[in-house]
């Protein structure tokens, strides 16, 4: 592994939150090619390892892999923050899909009132604010987190199965 991809890992490993790709550029003084073909080359040194990479539009972080997370909860013994209901992940499933989406938007999808799910979620840090909407009032456009793609277990949005695939069998 080069010298730009070994600071990153220890730049990443070191930081409590994502970083954007312009800071890890700074911090290194290295140019946003440089740093994204450092970074490939990170993401495939930790395949099959216990950490990967984890990037979610132009934030990066390293986290624990899915398949070690429980050894790492029982060791560390986190507090627990109790289960999503229906409506919060059918909620998350369609800002996960259409964001960035105004809350409007998902109760139309959804057929009823969801300021309580919403608010739940940002209060879990499972979808944020991303922007404004165009539309009277600027309505404001809901996105995922970080925290969301720890949460599933996915390295970036790019993993998430396509819409309308049931993976059930009958």
């Amino acid at each position: 592994m080069n010298e730009l991809a070994r600071a990153l890992e220890a730049i990443l490993f070191s930081s409590n939150r994502p970083l954007r790709l312009r800071e890890l550029q700074q911090s290194t003084d290295s140019g946003a090619r440089e740093v994204q073909v450092a970074l490939d080359e990170l993401r495939d040194a930790l395949a099959g390892r216990g950490l990967m990479l984890q990037r979610h539009g132009d934030q990066v972080q390293l986290v624990t892999r899915p398949e070690v997370a429980a050894y790492v909860r029982r060791a560390l013994r986190p507090e627990v923050t109790g289960k999503l209901s229906p409506a919060a992940y059918e909620t998350l499933a369609i800002v996960a899909y259409q964001q960035p989406v105004t809350k409007s938007r998902i109760e139309e999808i959804r057929g009823v009132n969801c300021d309580s799910v919403v608010a739940n979620l940002e209060l879990r840090n499972l979808v944020v604010e991303v922007g404004r909407g165009s539309g009277p009032g600027q309505p404001k456009l809901y996105g995922t987190t970080m925290r969301f793609l720890q949460v599933l277990g996915l390295g970036s949005l790019d993993e998430l199965p396509e819409p309308g695939v049931n993976e059930r069998t009958s």
